[in-house]
């Protein structure tokens, strides 16, 4: 069990630094060991709900590759199916994690309320005893998700909740998969909130401050952000600045085996397009204009 338990943080780990496109293999293969080892062994009960929780875990993981890779069909059956074996196993939780992953899934892909009904229930599931960490995602997950259906007021207040539930963190162990879960990452969303909500005066601050100090092991993440704060610098009429972030952007996707960087390379180039008088601009939209065709 120890052994599987590492195998699926590995998997977290290398998702921090390399793409859904490339870990995507691995991860399915692992999810489907998992699952022949539960149905095709004899274990005792406490040994089947603790392969359950594990399974879980590798679905939540794998599921997440799989979404970063543009595999929405494949995410969507290994979250439910990891629903399913958490449930099983009791940890409510990790049916929490998998739902709130799925909810944020579905906000993206253009099924916003099925996306925000599911973020709501995660932080249900999960109850007010749940460990500060996993909360603090759990209603980051709301706010996205009401961000996604064009709710602005709630969405900044679960802004607001999610900061309170990591700062009052008891001492808790933290489930091992929120081990990302920090002040920098919340930080991370607000911006993104205040960028969708088109607040750029308060997003292009908390991008640049987080940016500055962001691991830059994390290629694909810092691309992702980067274009955020792209679209916010567009949004506060800042286009030369704006395309600078599009380029970096752009150089770093080119390396990146992550569809949700070809995307949002695309949504950059289209909120560009209003500035085509811009140099800058016209030239980036010269050079990689094509995109817009795929």
């Amino acid at each position: 069990m120890g052994r599987l338990a590492a195998r699926v943080h590995g998997l977290r780990l290398a998702d921090d630094v390399l793409a859904g496109g490339d870990l995507i293999g691995p991860a399915l293969r692992e999810l489907g060991a998992a699952i022949r080892l539960y149905r095709e062994t004899s274990h005792t009960e406490d040994v089947g709900s603790a392969l359950l929780a594990q399974i879980g875990e590798l679905a939540q993981i794998a599921g997440w590759i799989a979404s970063d890779a543009g595999r929405h069909e494949q995410a969507e059956r290994a979250y439910t199916t990891g629903i399913s074996a958490a449930r099983q196993a009791g940890d409510g939780p990790l049916v929490a994690h998998l739902a709130g992953s799925l909810g944020y899934q579905l906000s993206n892909t253009g099924r916003v309320r099925e996306g925000l009904g599911l973020a709501l229930a995660a932080v249900e599931e999960a109850g007010a005893d749940a460990p500060a960490k996993a909360r603090a995602l759990f209603l980051d997950r709301v706010a996205w998700a009401h961000t996604r259906a064009g709710e602005a007021p709630p969405a900044v207040r679960a802004l607001g909740a999610a900061h309170d539930a990591l700062s009052a963190d008891d001492g808790a162990e933290a489930p091992q998969w929120a081990y990302w879960v920090s002040r920098a990452e919340l930080e991370v969303m607000d911006a993104r909130v205040f960028t969708e909500l088109a607040r750029p005066l308060r997003a292009v601050p908390l991008f640049t401050d987080v940016l500055a100090r962001y691991d830059a092991t994390h290629a694909r993440e810092v691309a992702l952000y980067r274009s955020w704060l792209a679209v916010a610098l567009a949004d506060a009429n800042e286009p030369e600045q704006a395309a600078a972030e599009a380029r970096l952007v752009l150089t770093a996707s080119a390396d990146v085996a992550s569809e949700r960087t070809t995307e949002r390379s695309r949504v950059v180039l289209r909120r560009l397009r209003g500035f085509e008088d811009v140099p800058e601009v016209r030239d980036l939209l010269n050079e990689h204009g094509r995109l817009l065709a795929g």
